[in-house]
């Protein structure tokens, strides 16, 4: 999930004038300190934190990204991971997990933060959080820092990307007019420009390391009472409904697995990357994904299998933080496919969801290409169908501490 490709942008980040007089410390200042300590002139800090306090922090928000918790640093075993605060004086005001990638033979990173930081972005001081993430970052010898904000943007419901969809002359998710643009996700994109962040806006789709659109299915109304069941099934269009009742009339059970089903999982999931043109990944790295993130929350993560006669025809992984849930990865065999095991799947993961008092069903990504010979359309056209909308992300967005070692690094991940 951290394909991370990088292009050169702008030249060396200047830190704001208060910064940079607080780091020229008194004579005989013990420079270790300033790494965590407080700037004379500057009202927030970012330090270190723990995983309790991180995770209380998202608690207390009700959710985050499940790529922000502590677990997903320990996921990604290939970076080094830091869980770090947000404060304005003695308020915790937000957190942030970043991995950080080395340069090669050099002591200086690349500070990611997918899907992150984790802040009120409604907040007026949004522009002097970023501040304080780079300068922190600075000091931990980062060359640049990444982060993907998961502030919703615009929004496209149902009926909008079918017209879309059906418009010849719309090739591209975005030159369908939204039915939201929003207040805050405007905010934040002004308060990004405006300090000198970047971003490749030649690929919205999953070429960046998180894609910037994603598909949601809303679980509660507009007065924030859960929906029912009754009501998330009338609201998906024909052909769901006709495929969750062949299913069932043909018998297909789906259930709830455990950490030994994964292997099964897995069998099916090889079958689909071979079938799809993609490379997957290992049995290990599932389970590893499963130790460490139920191991930091119990039933984080599931594993549901549709069954058939005795064969398995469609397996999914599922992931739960707060009042977010995630299809995070699908798989489905060649075989059978007429007796609909991805939409069973499908459903009762969404069932369960709901169950739970989630507040939304994520499908994860979608590319924006919307032509009829886009080879991703079916995906969007299966998403669409459940009734939900698609959202775009503010999507990734650089700040180049040191334009030469960033080019470089920009070299180095093409050539491997």
């Amino acid at each position: 999930m951290h394909s991370v490709h990088f292009r050169p942008f702008g030249g060396r980040w200047q830190e704001p004038a208060n910064a940079r007089h607080a780091l020229r410390q008194p004579k005989g200042h013990r420079r270790g300190r300033a790494r965590t300590g407080r700037l004379v002139g500057v009202t927030i800090q970012v330090r270190p934190i723990s995983a309790a306090q991180t995770l209380d922090h998202i608690a207390r928000r009700g959710s985050a990204s499940f790529l922000q918790t502590p677990a997903w640093a320990q996921v990604k075993s290939d970076w080094r991971g830091e869980t770090v605060g947000f404060f304005d004086g003695d308020e915790l005001t937000g957190t942030g997990l970043i991995l950080y990638r080395q340069l090669p033979k050099l002591k200086r990173y690349l500070a990611y933060l997918p899907e992150g930081p984790v802040l009120n972005w409604d907040r007026t001081d949004i522009a002097e959080h970023l501040d304080a993430l780079v300068v922190y970052a600075r000091r931990q010898h980062a060359f640049a820092v990444r982060i993907g904000p998961a502030v919703v943007h615009r929004r496209w419901l149902a009926a909008t990307i079918k017209d879309a969809i059906a418009d010849e002359q719309v090739t591209m998710l975005s030159q369908a007019a939204p039915d939201e643009v929003t207040l805050e996700g405007t905010r934040v994109l002004r308060a990004l420009q405006q300090r000198g962040w970047v971003t490749d806006e030649s690929g919205h789709g999953f070429a960046a390391g998180q894609p910037q659109f994603n598909f949601q299915l809303p679980l509660r109304h507009a007065d924030g009472t859960q929906k029912t069941d009754d009501e998330l099934l009338k609201g998906m269009n024909q052909l769901w409904r006709r495929n969750i009742k062949k299913a069932t009339k043909e018998g297909v059970t789906v259930r709830l697995g455990g950490r030994d089903d994964l292997a099964r999982f897995h069998e099916v999931y090889k079958e689909t990357a071979e079938r799809d043109g993609f490379t997957g990944r290992s049995l290990g790295y599932f389970e590893h994904m499963w130790d460490v993130l139920n191991a930091e929350e119990e039933g984080r993560m599931k594993v549901f299998l549709a069954e058939h006669e005795g064969d398995l025809v469609a397996s999914t992984t599922f992931v739960t933080v707060g009042e977010h849930a995630w299809y995070s990865y699908g798989a489905s065999t060649t075989a059978k496919r007429e007796v609909r095991g991805s939409n069973a799947v499908q459903w009762e993961m969404i069932r369960t969801a709901n169950a739970a008092g989630c507040a939304v069903y994520d499908m994860r990504g979608i590319v924006e290409g919307m032509g009829a010979d886009d080879p991703e359309i079916g995906l969007i056209q299966f998403k669409v169908g459940s009734g939900g909308e698609a959202v775009a992300y503010l999507g990734e967005w650089d700040m180049p501490i040191n334009k030469v070692l960033y080019k470089a690094f920009d070299i180095y991940m093409k050539r491997r």
